[in-house]
């Protein structure tokens, strides 16, 4: 796996090509400045490695609380002697806080602003006392100028650190300033193995095997690159993934407004199929008005119509009405003549058994000789009377009404009447002489009972004059 490097001068690629194959290593940063930008201390976390950050500043070291909790992170300096001391930070540039002030005014001289603020020290043995429990596989010091008053602080006896990377030239410039505090090292039995123009590195005379690693300058074959273009490619990469998502978003985007336009295209025809329906539907509408118009000029005419039947049946009832009431009195008429005749066929009857009758006998047998005879006389009277009869029945439109129903009612009387009438219009066509004066309700009489009156009425008419 590559290497990514995250120090300014590639410190921790030396540092690595030293002590990568250990596991769980522990290193002291003094002088950490910032967990990341910078930090010498950084992809040994990332491996798995532990230690104590010294940062002064709060503000600084609040970002190593919230990004490296598995460390020990402490808001003091390091210096020869516990206590406080006056630290002299440059605001706008990050990392030239120093407690010399020397060294500040450098800064002032250069037109930078200068902050004093006061802070605890403690010295690295102290420090190690209390937090250190095993070994110590890299101490690094990077403190402005300060470095030497660090060194005075640590018990290199008690404490041995495997490698010392130490900052050796005056703050900002490439001056080195290794000499007035070197000595402090190497009569610790540390033996000097690199100077990459920065930094000096010093290895432990019990890790002499360590030097080897220090006698070039980190190169290709140290497989790393530095944290900035690590971070430019995964920001490339970041940036072709949110290339390629807009792509499928662009894809998604183009499909849907491809579905978009479908459905638009759907919806103009649907639109166009509603808009033929809707003018299909008014026309069916116009002809249903239409159809109901002639629907209410037809219940008009239906309702005229229905007024008008309604009008004839009642005209109708009346006049049934009326010619029950003329029926009835025909029949009344007919059962008086009935009536009538029965009561005169009694009297012939009672006429033929009188006395008078039996001896007037031969003058009516003297009568009916010869063509005057009272018999001819009394068969042309009857045959005059037929035809006058029948003319009257047939003259009477109100008598036709109300007896051919009766008539049709029965077969027999149908057979009878139409003999009768049969004989009358023989009778009327054999004699065109007069009939008797006898009503034309007679004809119910029996045909003895009419030949009997009539010749009563020839006896009895000299009598009469």
């Amino acid at each position: 796996m590559r290497f990514i490097s995250y120090a300014q001068n590639n410190e921790d690629v030396l540092l690595w090509r030293a002590l990568g194959d250990l596991k769980n290593g522990f290193y002291i940063d003094v002088g950490a400045n910032d967990p990341v930008e910078h930090s010498v201390t950084k992809a040994f976390y990332d491996a798995g490695w532990r230690g104590i950050n010294i940062e002064p500043l709060p503000a600084h070291i609040a970002a190593f609380d919230a990004q490296r909790p598995g460390d020990r992170n402490l808001a003091i300096a390091a210096g020869s002697q516990n206590g406080e001391l006056t630290l002299y930070d440059v605001p706008a540039v990050r990392g030239w806080a120093s407690p010399e002030a020397s060294v500040a005014e450098l800064h002032r001289a250069e037109g930078h602003e200068v902050a004093e603020l006061t802070v605890p020290v403690r010295t690295l043995t102290s420090v190690c006392e209390e937090y250190v429990e095993g070994e110590i596989h890299f101490l690094k010091i990077d403190v402005e100028g300060f470095e030497g008053e660090v060194l005075r602080g640590m018990d290199f006896a008690r404490w041995r650190p495997w490698v010392l990377v130490i900052e050796a030239t005056v703050p900002g410039s490439r001056e080195t300033n290794h000499a007035s505090w070197e000595q402090l090292v190497t009569d610790e039995r540390y033996h000097y193995a690199w100077f990459d123009g920065l930094n000096r590195y010093y290895v432990a005379e019990e890790h002499a095997e360590l030097l080897d690693s220090f006698g070039i300058q980190p190169n290709v074959f140290d497989d790393f690159i530095p944290q900035h273009l690590d971070s430019a490619w995964r920001q490339i990469d970041a940036l072709q993934e949110d290339v390629g998502k807009l792509d499928a978003m662009l894809g998604t985007v183009q499909a849907h407004a491809a579905d978009v336009e479908r459905r638009a295209t759907e919806m103009e025809r649907s639109a166009a199929a509603m808009a033929a329906h809707s003018a299909d539907l008014e026309r069916r509408a116009t002809e249903m008005e239409r159809s109901a118009a002639e629907m209410e000029q037809s219940a008009l005419a239906h309702r005229a119509m229905y007024e008008e039947s309604a009008r004839q049946a009642e005209m109708l009832a009346q006049e049934g009405e009326r010619l029950r009431q003329e029926k009835q009195a025909i029949e009344a008429q007919l059962h008086q003549s009935a009536a009538w005749g029965k009561e005169m066929e009694q009297r012939l009857l009672a006429v033929f058994a009188s006395t008078s009758w039996r001896i007037t006998a031969p003058m009516r047998f003297v009568m009916r000789r010869g063509p005057d005879s009272m018999a001819n006389i009394a068969r042309r009277k009857a045959k005059g009377a037929a035809r006058r009869g029948l003319r009257w029945v047939t003259s009477r439109e109100w008598l036709r009404r109300a007896v051919l129903p009766l008539v049709m009612r029965s077969p027999r009387l149908q057979d009878a009447v139409s003999r009768t009438l049969a004989a009358a219009k023989q009778a009327t066509a054999d004699s065109a002489a007069p009939a008797g004066n006898v009503p034309h309700l007679l004809r119910e009489l029996p045909q003895s009972a009419r030949e009997a009156l009539g010749q009563l009425r020839h006896a009895y008419a000299p009598h009469k004059e």
